[in-house]
């Protein structure tokens, strides 16, 4: 035989080319469909029914909508729209609404009379969730009769048929996610309340209900309906956060442009560092942005540095004036500089709408809007009416203008501090003095172990692997960056340290491929103290670091609180029940002693102990920190950083102690 000649275990035809039929395509690859078969992807089931209540909503026909989840984790979504079609499909030869549950890409949404407007335009929503499910029951009220069907992962052994008589419309659908599908099957109260309360903003004055009874002793439930609509929107975030409002009233901007509705509110506050945007397009929040969230930004930016400027010619003016005597005012010399957008945007609480006969959207889970024909639509709207706006309310405008303009000083003074800073490291004093470092420099193996304390420094200084891992300790109390301007952040000597060894720069100069270590790893006490460490180092992550969380670089050390021991035999607990399960254990049946050790911080640990409980990669046990959507994210940063000081107390003692376990 030649040596080129290739060898194989079977031929390749044409029979071994699958297709995949119908549904059989969404239970083999879910994630195309709904991202991904974790929590996010459970819930999108959810959104997915609802939307489609929402779509009737939009075209007129629906004021309310009732979710529940029942025992069992079972979603039941009612509302009272026109009911889906029940008639016999002309082509299909079944019922409609057996068609658009159990067919892809069927649906009244692809530029028929159905719909003027939709979020679910693909047309996959409900014939996947139907797909997903172990079982789902659909009932349609027409005004006449109830009509009914049941299927069973997508398949069904009955058409649809009349169960009874009934004088309201509407559909009803009630579904149970497989458990072959998903990883957990178990919803979460608060995300589909978040979803729900988001949706009762986007339409005003639709009544939205939620409840939850799979606990008959504490069923809750909230009723969610704001007349305000987009406007009580800012205002409810705004009371989220509990900053103090830089200007009293929402502003509130509206227009339609070649069919395509626009809507945007927003309210400056008094936060520092803080930017939060929520857009959305036909009711789908975008988590990811795009055409409508650009444009309003770009809008934005126009009309506060057309104002910034028209504000300085008039403090120039003054100038002069005062200073008549002098031949020439050196001010004339100064030529206008526009402020950059982070510094317009600074504080800003905006949600921006945008309504259109069809959405484009990057992926199935809506994340980003893709249509280039909405920018010029928002632009459009927001230059004109923000315009308007500025002119009918001079005081407003004045506040909004003189917070552009101290935020640019803030920065560039920020920019300054940090030149001088590199300018330092380019004379030698590069790397902070209590950093140990590692001899590696391959970045997919390096680490960085960012401690509390000197103690807690030395033990893992001695006790690290130095050929990739690094200890830099911390000490003093660390600033609350939510509660300071740039400025302050880039002078800080307990975070410069920080910002020295990533390498990394921070801010609007950040750029990830400086990064020195793979892995930022925080390393606090397993209390209350050291908890509150770990939010300050996130929050400053969050607010000067971003890409580091966002492509998964910083980590949380889970320390042990427990040793527990008989002789040689040691077992190191990471909880109360851990503890005392390890007690039985060794303990078994005899009487004998148990010695229990509690860690009050890392120092009480032995470099060796540290090693093989916290640092070892074969040991450990790690949490990553990740953010799936950064609008919220931002929300919990200011709510827990900011003025309120009770959500942040009960935060920081509810979370005291993480136990999760992460293989790293």
């Amino acid at each position: 035989m030649d040596d080129n000649t290739k060898v194989t275990d079977h031929d390749y035809g044409a029979d071994d080319i699958q297709i995949l039929e119908g549904l059989e395509a969404v239970r083999k690859r879910p994630g195309m469909y709904i991202g991904s078969t974790g929590t996010s992807g459970l819930h999108h089931l959810v959104y997915e029914i609802v939307d489609n209540a929402i779509d009737e909503a939009l075209a007129g026909y629906c004021t309310k909508i009732d979710v529940k989840i029942l025992p069992g984790d079972v979603i039941e979504v009612t509302d009272n729209g026109r009911g889906i079609p029940t008639g016999i499909h002309p082509k299909e030869g079944i019922s409609a609404a057996t068609v658009v549950y159990t067919i892809l890409h069927a649906g009244g949404k692809f530029g028929g009379g159905g719909y003027k407007v939709s979020g679910g335009l693909h047309g996959v929503g409900a014939s996947v969730v139907n797909a997903l499910s172990e079982w789902l029951e659909l009932e349609v009220y027409d005004g006449r009769e109830v009509h009914y069907q049941r299927f069973e992962r997508g398949h069904y052994d009955e058409q649809m048929k009349v169960i009874g008589t009934t004088d309201k419309t509407g559909t009803k659908v009630r579904f149970k996610p497989d458990g072959t599908i998903f990883h957990d099957t178990v919803f979460d109260y608060d995300t589909l309340l978040d979803r729900m309360r988001e949706q009762a903003f986007l339409n005003g004055g639709l009544l939205i209900n939620l409840t939850d009874s799979r606990d008959e002793e504490n069923i809750k439930g909230e009723s969610l309906r704001y007349e305000g609509g987009i406007v009580s929107y800012v205002e409810w975030l705004q009371d989220m956060r509990g900053a103090e409002r830089l200007h009293p009233d929402v502003i509130y901007l509206s227009g339609v442009v070649d069919d395509i509705t626009v809507e945007a509110a927003f309210q400056y506050n008094t936060d520092f560092n803080s930017e939060a945007f929520r857009s959305f397009a036909n009711n789908i929040h975008t988590i990811d942005g795009g055409t409508h969230e650009t444009a309003f930004k770009k809008a934005l930016n126009k009309v506060v540095n057309d104002f910034v400027k028209s504000y300085l010619e008039q403090q120039q003016t003054q100038k002069k004036v005062k200073k008549a005597t002098k031949k020439k005012d050196d001010d004339d010399k100064k030529e206008f500089v526009a402020l950059s957008g982070e510094a317009i945007r600074e504080a800003i609480n905006a949600v921006i709408s945008v309504k259109l006969p069809e959405c484009e959207f990057e992926g199935q889970t809506k994340g980003k809007l893709g249509n280039p024909e909405v920018a010029p639509a928002v632009y459009k709207v927001v230059t004109e009416q923000l315009t308007y706006y500025f002119e009918e309310h001079p005081d407003t405008t004045e506040i909004i203008v003189r917070k552009a303009i101290n935020s640019q000083a803030a920065r560039d003074a920020a920019k300054k501090a940090m030149e001088a800073k590199r300018k330092s490291a380019a004379d030698g004093a590069g790397l902070p003095g209590k950093l140990s470092d590692c001899y590696e420099k391959d970045t997919t193996r390096t680490e960085i172990y960012i401690v509390e304390g000197d103690s807690a420094g030395g033990s893992a200084k001695q006790g690290r692997n130095s050929a990739f891992q690094a200890i830099l300790p911390l000490w003093g109390k660390m600033l609350n960056v939510e509660k300071a301007r740039a400025d302050k952040v880039y002078n800080n000597d307990k975070l410069l340290p920080v910002v020295k060894a990533l390498g990394t720069g921070i801010g609007e100069d950040f750029d990830i491929t400086k990064l020195r270590y793979g892995r930022v790893v925080i390393m606090a006490d397993a209390d209350v103290d050291g908890a509150h460490i770990r939010t300050l180092l996130l929050t400053f992550f969050f607010r000067f670091m971003r890409p580091l969380i966002e492509e998964g670089h910083v980590y949380l050390a889970q320390p042990p609180l427990f040793k527990v021991s008989r002789g040689k035999q040691v077992r190191y607990a990471f909880s109360d029940d851990e503890r005392d399960a390890y007690i039985s254990e060794l303990s078994g049946d005899k009487d004998v002693k148990i010695d229990v050790q509690r860690y009050k911080g890392l120092g009480e640990m032995d470099p060796e102990q540290l090693w093989e409980t916290t640092m070892d990669p074969e040991r450990r046990t790690m949490i990553r920190v990740g953010m799936e959507d950064a609008a919220k994210a931002d929300m919990i940063f200011s709510i827990l950083m900011g003025d309120k000081v009770e959500p942040r107390r009960e935060f920081i003692e509810t979370n005291a102690r993480f136990v999760q376990n992460l293989d790293i």
